[in-house]
């Protein structure tokens, strides 16, 4: 029987952690199981078990057990995709739209390549103005141009995007623009049908039956808070991607349809404690044609730049983003016992205060966040109007953290290429052929496997010793990428 180690010189809890793991008596099965998450910073522990049973001859082909792991938990990644959560996630969330963005621009992946053929545009919409803000705007030949306030700001200075004048900031105006941005886009993609069949002299009806329209966008936060849309539109025949527009269904067409659409879509909210409110575009919108690379000879250099896989990887890289980038946390701050009401049923039935939040409802104090004073003041108006009847169907409180933004980082029509789930399938169908190598069997052996399991999540995270050998991991990924980029023959 081995006898207990005696660790108490040892300071580091990490490290005491990493000798108890290195004698299990297993320690290659725990470090290939911290190499196999890639660097996930907050993977889940499961425990359980999977039995895999030829029906035919009632064989067991494979069986595995959490048990028999040296820690008794199985690790698997946590499929975050934001990049402030967990790099590692996000990273394979970033490829895996590329590719899909990508799919509905030069075709793959069951999406016919004569896409390529297809009218395209990069479409860029904008939220109005709530009240002039600290910019660094250049001319047409990048030159600085002084901002309002007299002053040439850089775009890293943490004043661009905040007010001029904060008392005068319409704040309710914004957070109500970013909770109603999502329903604003739906009504855009209603509007531009409309709006193009309007101009070409057509009826709707007609118009579908010549013609579909496909989108894919991402949600992007300006400086001073407020979400913009980027996003993919194209021109597809009656069956799709598969058929060719009809002629008249051209880039100009398009460009005048989304002019149209944009003045058009609005929504409005009434409240009667902030009034009637009209949620609409701002002015300042962009429509560029998607080429691919090295397609014609473009005059505009601007226009140049919008290439086949540039759009996809400007796409890819912003479905990754939270609201980090407008200065504001990455958590929700709603106090989860009491889901942010700041009081709870006590066992007699009556309203008793929050032990956990001592009824504020906010995790952490909107007043001791570490952000500037603009952010601030959205999270906290959002705070506010999630309060109110009217707009308690909203659950601003809840979404305060991302100033009032509810909607879908990314999304596509259902049209537009290949999905998210069958680029995961196509990684499990290539996990599932190596393990029937494993196991010995044909690539194109038909079999009647069957597969039984039972699992129950345990919780997050790494142990302490097993951190280390992630934050290892992590750090050789990292040299290895910058090997990649930047040709070191020593690395």
């Amino acid at each position: 029987m081995r006898r207990p180690l005696d660790l108490r010189h040892v300071i580091s809890p990490g490290l005491r952690d990493l000798i108890e793991l290195a004698n299990t008596g297993d320690f290659d099965r725990v470090t290939e199981q911290v190499r196999d998450l890639r660097g996930c910073t907050n993977p889940i522990n499961l425990h359980g078990w999977t039995v895999t049973t030829d029906q035919a001859t009632k064989e067991v082909v494979r069986s595995y057990r959490s048990e028999d792991e040296p820690t008794g938990r199985l690790l698997t990644t946590c499929g975050n995709r934001r990049s402030s959560r967990c790099p590692a996630c996000s990273r394979v969330y970033a490829a895996d739209t590329y590719h899909l963005i990508k799919t509905g621009l030069s075709g793959g992946k069951n999406v016919a390549e004569t896409v390529r053929d297809h009218p395209r545009a990069f479409v860029t919409l904008t939220a109005p103005s709530f009240g002039p803000v600290h910019n660094c705007k250049t001319d047409a030949v990048g030159k600085p141009l002084p901002c309002a306030c007299g002053a040439h700001h850089t775009e890293d200075e943490p004043v661009v995007g905040a007010p001029l004048n904060p008392a005068t900031y319409d704040y309710t105006g914004a957070v109500l623009w970013n909770a109603h941005a999502g329903q604003l886009w739906a009504r855009f993609t209603t509007y531009l049908r409309r709006a193009l069949a309007a101009h070409l002299g057509m009826t709707q009806k007609a118009l579908n039956a010549a013609l579909r329209v496909s989108f894919a966008k991402v949600a992007e936060y300006q400086k001073r808070g407020l979400v913009h849309f980027h996003a993919v539109v194209r021109f597809d025949g009656p069956d799709g991607h598969t058929s060719p527009p009809p002629p008249w269904a051209t880039f100009e067409a398009l460009r005048v349809a989304v002019g149209l659409a944009v003045r058009r879509a609005r929504l409005t909210v009434d409240s009667d404690a902030v009034g009637e409110r009209v949620i609409a575009w701002g002015g300042r919108f962009k429509v560029d044609p998607i080429t691919a690379l090295g397609d014609g000879e473009l005059t505009d250099a601007r226009v140049a730049e919008y290439t086949e896989n540039k759009v996809a990887g400007y796409v890819a890289k912003y479905a990754t983003k939270n609201a980090e980038g407008a200065g504001t946390v990455d958590r929700t701050l709603m106090c989860r016992p009491c889901k942010g009401r700041g009081h709870v049923r006590g066992p007699d039935g009556f309203r008793d205060l929050c032990a956990d939040c001592g009824g504020t409802g906010q995790a952490e104090l909107i007043k001791a966040l570490p952000v500037q004073q603009h952010a601030r003041q959205m999270i906290r108006t959002a705070w506010d109007l999630g309060h109110l009847p009217e707009f308690a169907h909203l659950k601003l409180w809840k979404w305060a953290h991302m100033l009032g933004f509810r909607g879908h980082f990314s999304s596509k029509s259902r049209a537009y290429s290949t999905t998210l789930g069958a680029l995961r399938d196509v990684r499990r169908a290539w996990r599932l052929a190596k393990a029937r190598a494993r196991l010995g069997l044909a690539e194109n052996e038909e079999t009647t496997l069957v597969t039984d399991s039972a699992w129950s999540f345990l919780g997050t995270g790494y142990r302490p010793g097993e951190e280390l050998l992630a934050a290892h991991v992590r750090y050789d990924r990292a040299l290895k990428e910058r090997a990649k980029t930047e040709g070191d023959p020593w690395l």
